[in-house]
């Protein structure tokens, strides 16, 4: 069914002010479209609302028996519309985001912490997995923001570089590269190295980083997830060579981090939503809370 709902809110206008010209006045009309607009309705309808004569404006029958379910579909309407722009004003509802697990580990939790203190009623939905993933997610409607390594570019998806993410080595003290301060690739050839699934984008990023310049790498273990890989360097077996972003010093006893160099390596982690779509109030505000924060890793 197809309701004229402009004609409905005239037409309760009228019958609450008791005549054309306060409903006009009210409604910012002239008399002459206001009276066009129930018009419209009374035709859609089939039946007279109004019965006017030239003294006086009263309800019809069935007018009189319509008006308590036209002022309920004005009222809903208004308090329907006055929330959306309450949460647009507010930005407020629920963000759905689609992220690496290796932004989980530091970088997300912080960005949330500061987002739930500005909004602090909002919901959040994250949505882990690899960078691919991430991109499925956003093209399938499932998230409306995705956070991910750059990769091949998608028409239908707008990517903001976020940060330059370098990666760095991590092993457990003592360690002989550590009175260096520092680590070369060319130091790790013969290294018990954890590494992180070729199907992970930070693996196949590195692997044609070091092929470029003729570097090539051999892991006694693999993993699946970068905080494995952690946990593995932890216990003693192996160094890693990790994002710089999934590991702080301080964060576990005993493992230490140091700068990756000859060549420095960074991997670009991209804000990404849909080309064209519009954001919900909410997913825009942790959209600005992003692109304005300064990221160091």
């Amino acid at each position: 069914m197809k309701m004229d709902f402009d004609g409905v809110q005239a037409f309760v206008a009228v019958a609450e002010r008791g005549g054309f010209s306060r409903a006009a006045r009210e409604l910012h009309l002239t008399q002459t479209a206001l009276s066009r607009r129930i018009q419209k309705l009374e035709a859609y309808l089939g039946l007279t609302l109004l019965n006017r004569t030239t003294r006086r404006v009263e309800l019809s029958v069935v007018g009189r028996e319509f008006l308590p379910q036209a002022r309920a579909i004005v009222q809903q309407m208004t308090q329907a519309v006055e929330r959306l722009k309450d949460m647009s004003r507010r930005g407020s509802g629920q963000v759905v985001l689609a992220c690496i697990p290796s932004m989980t580990t530091h970088v997300l939790p912080e960005l949330i912490r500061r987002y739930a203190q500005l909004h602090p009623g909002n919901r959040f939905q994250l949505h882990d997995g690899s960078s691919q993933e991430v991109r499925q997610a956003l093209l399938s409607g499932r998230a409306e923001l995705g956070i991910a390594v750059q990769g091949e570019s998608h028409a239908e998806l707008a990517e903001r570089v976020l940060f330059a993410d370098p990666l760095v080595f991590l092993c457990r003290a003592p360690h002989p590269l550590l009175a260096r301060g520092a680590a070369r690739w060319a130091d790790l050839r013969d290294a018990e190295l954890v590494s992180v699934s070729g199907f992970t984008a930070t693996r196949v990023f590195m692997d044609y980083q070091l092929a470029k310049r003729g570097l090539r790498l051999q892991g006694q273990y693999e993993v699946q997830h970068h905080a494995t890989a952690i946990n593995l360097v932890a216990a003693g077996v192996g160094v890693a060579i990790l994002p710089a972003s999934t590991f702080q010093e301080g964060d576990r006893p005993g493992v230490r981090r140091l700068a990756l160099t000859q060549p420095v390596v960074r991997r670009k982690v991209v804000l990404l939503q849909r080309q064209g779509a519009a954001l919900s109030p909410a997913a825009e505000a942790f959209r600005q809370l992003v692109t304005k924060t300064v990221f160091k890793t």
